[in-house]
């Protein structure tokens, strides 16, 4: 069961806003290799705020999703994108409905 996850918010620097889009369209690919990851979604919240919704069946997997490819690009692209550092929060997952 799902129960636990992951929201990162995104503020893209002015005028890299589409950078960051790109970024994150890229970030699927890795997310697609990851087994402990099975629900990763990418958003746009505004013109200029984004962020990853992202879950996981357990702590370990969370945690090694934190420590995984998306998170070291993301800090090591961060300075360059974003205008502020990604807050990111842990969260428990209370209920889940996926009919896809």
């Amino acid at each position: 069961m799902i129960k636990y996850a992951l929201f990162a918010r995104l503020e893209a620097r002015p005028g890299k806003e589409q950078a960051v889009a790109d970024f994150l369209a890229a970030g699927l690919e890795m997310a697609n290799q990851e087994a402990g990851t099975p629900i990763w979604f990418a958003l746009r919240l505004s013109s200029t705020t984004f962020g990853i919704f992202d879950a996981f069946t357990t702590e370990s997997d969370r945690q090694a999703h934190l420590a995984g490819p998306i998170a070291q690009a993301l800090v090591s692209n961060a300075p360059e994108l974003l205008a502020t550092p990604p807050q990111i929060e842990a969260i428990e997952v209370l209920g889940l409905k996926n009919q896809a």
